[in-house]
């Protein structure tokens, strides 16, 4: 069985990382830390022009929820166009309703002005009332890939819903599991779901090189100032071996 490994990066160093590693395409977004949302067009820009490997970009205005203003609407609207014009392969969004639902109007929209471009639903599917009706109308609106974790705090605890998914949908959406994929559970979930694609950051988190440090000031809601995170070469190399 021939397996695709799609590996998530906020960063040009991480996306090298995962391409000589071996990877098939990366997530390119900014700040993963809190579930990955739009990076820069700079970033963007200077990923294409050094990746040989497909591309897909993260379309997210913001962290949170996935229930959008008019105006981060837009936003989403103007990002996916300028992804386009940056020459990537693909987009990932999702968009839902304040009831749980997909909204299928907007979800529409980012489809129709992602074409040609593959198209990826992540992980708002996660937080949707009714996975079976969602998973439906997506496969209507033509959406290519599911990322999901099966409604679950991980991918291997959500392998119930994922196996469920795969046989329901006989090919029509590429089901890929995300969240909490490492060396020693990948196997398990490749068998387990008969999945063929997964996506996965693994991510090191080490401490950065500044050596004057400002004890009391913090810039955000988080004390990691000083901390940087990138792709591990080792976990991803571990990650891919463990399933030849």
């Amino acid at each position: 069985m021939s397996f695709q490994f799609e590996v998530a990066v906020d960063s040009l160093e991480s996306a090298l990382i995962a391409q000589d590693c071996g990877a098939d395409r990366i997530e390119l977004c900014a700040d993963l830390g809190i579930g990955g949302i739009t990076p820069s067009l700079g970033m963007i820009q200077l990923v294409m022009e050094r990746l040989r490997i497909p591309v897909h970009v993260m379309i997210r205005p913001r962290r949170g929820d996935f229930l959008y203003s008019d105006a981060e609407f837009e936003v989403m609207l103007s990002d996916i166009d300028a992804v386009k014009s940056a020459g990537a392969q693909g987009v990932v969004f999702g968009v839902l309703m304040a009831d749980g639902h997909v909204d299928v109007e907007r979800t529409s929209q980012l489809v129709d002005a992602a074409r040609p471009l593959s198209v990826t639903f992540h992980r708002a599917f996660d937080m949707c009332r009714d996975p079976r009706a969602a998973l439906a109308e997506l496969i209507d609106m033509g959406v290519d890939t599911l990322l999901t974790s099966g409604q679950a705090p991980s991918a291997a605890e959500g392998m119930p819903l994922i196996v469920e998914l795969v046989v329901w949908v006989a090919g029509r959406i590429d089901i890929m599991p995300g969240a909490g994929i490492h060396p020693g559970n990948i196997a398990r979930i490749a068998e387990g779901t008969g999945a063929q694609t997964f996506h996965f950051s693994a991510r090191e988190t080490v401490d950065g090189p500044m050596r004057y440090r400002k004890a009391r000031a913090v810039m955000g809601d988080e004390n990691s100032e000083y901390a940087r995170s990138y792709a591990s070469a080792e976990r991803i190399q571990k990650i891919m071996a463990a399933l030849v």
